[in-house]
């Protein structure tokens, strides 16, 4: 059967909130299986080329659980809420019939340390006064002031999820093998896209509401 997938233009970290509105009879097909099944959930990977409508794109290997919270019926398409869970590698596509399926392999979390303690507070410090200054220039749709999960895990992954990045640089980001190296990563990233602010930052599917970061799409 494989894992029911969902490829956008856009990535999915962890401990993060994502809003779609579907609309593409396949995965409305897709979604209606989901909602059969006692703990919902399909995996989002990011598109490396072609589009998100219509098919025929490639992905990468390496994608976000999201879990599904919330369906809303608008009319001909579906508005739902999930979250980010666990990263996955695929280890196989199998037939996009009816809609985009794979064999996925589930990667372990990355592990806190209350050592990493200060690089979290950096890595926020860098990544809220970048946000400042993107604000700026009307190039970014995340509040530097945006609150966040009180627990250091899922803030680290929400600071990388809400640094103005392009997908490229997420990727990366999402790649991370210690949490310690996400950190990292992020200050230097962010750090590096600081002299463009000026140039268009990338659209991406996470904003911020309710004290998280999600999707406004």
């Amino acid at each position: 059967m494989g894992t029911a997938m969902f490829p956008l233009g856009a990535v999915l970290f962890p401990h993060t909130p994502l809003a779609l509105r579907i609309f593409e009879e396949r995965y409305l097909v897709m979604l209606g299986r989901l909602l059969d099944e006692t703990d919902p959930a399909f995996g989002v990977v990011l598109i490396e080329r072609g589009s998100e409508t219509g098919g025929g794109d490639q992905r990468f290997p390496l994608g976000t659980m999201a879990q599904l919270s919330h369906v809303v019926p608008q009319a001909g398409q579906m508005q739902i809420v999930a979250r980010g869970t666990e990263r996955f590698e695929i280890v196989e596509w199998l037939d996009d019939a009816p809609y985009p399926r794979a064999d996925v392999r589930a990667l372990p979390d990355l592990e806190w340390n209350d050592a990493l303690l200060p690089l979290l507070e950096e890595a926020e410090r860098i990544v809220r006064r970048v946000l400042g200054r993107a604000q700026q220039y009307g190039g970014t749709r995340w509040d530097p002031e945006v609150e966040l999960s009180e627990e250091p895990l899922p803030r680290a992954w929400q600071v990388a999820a809400i640094a103005p990045l392009g997908e490229l640089d997420q990727m990366e980001l999402l790649r991370s093998v210690t949490l310690g190296g996400l950190l990292r990563a992020t200050i230097d990233l962010t750090l590096a896209a600081e002299p463009l602010l000026g140039d268009p930052v990338p659209d991406g599917v996470i904003v911020v509401d309710d004290g998280e970061p999600e999707d406004d799409d």
